[in-house]
């Protein structure tokens, strides 16, 4: 419109076809991005409980129970509380309770409470004060007669 064309030839028109692109196979189940862990950093301090199903790292101060999927708490995290999680890696400071399928406390925690666990690992310098108490798993039930109905016998009189 604006620029100079060399001009046309008089031929007719020749379209040519797209090439053939192979279209990506879709997956029927998508799969989600991978999740990012949550940050508590080190200049924050959260009052009261934490709950979710994710990843979380606590680099600060959290006074309140904890019950998260996976929890890490760094050097500079401080947790006064319950934690509850399938997974839990320790460098900083925990006052309270343990409960985690796998636990693993590096030579800078402090734990000051029970740790009830599946598996625990400490490194060399690590503190812990409390109790290590196994998970139980519960014993399969076990199938009891089922118990006859009674009968009632009515007497006539």
């Amino acid at each position: 419109m604006f620029s100079k064309q060399a001009k046309a030839s008089k031929g007719p028109a020749r379209i040519e076809p797209l090439p053939m692109s192979q279209s990506p196979v879709v997956d029927p189940v998508r799969k989600s991005p991978p999740k990012v862990a949550s940050l508590i950093s080190p200049d924050i301090t959260i009052e009261g409980g934490i709950t979710g199903d994710g990843e979380l790292q606590i680099d600060g101060v959290v006074r309140g129970d904890v019950r998260v999927g996976r929890l890490t708490v760094g050097e500079t995290g401080h947790v006064e509380g319950s934690i509850y999680a399938e997974a839990v890696e320790v460098r900083g400071r925990i006052v309270g309770s343990v409960t985690a399928k796998q636990v693993r406390l590096y030579g800078t925690s402090y734990i000051d409470g029970d740790i009830t666990h599946e598996q625990l690992a400490m490194e060399t310098g690590a503190f812990f004060q409390g109790r290590s108490l196994k998970f139980q798993r519960p014993a399969a039930p076990q199938a009891q007669p089922a118990a006859q109905p009674l009968l009632e016998a009515k007497s006539a009189g």
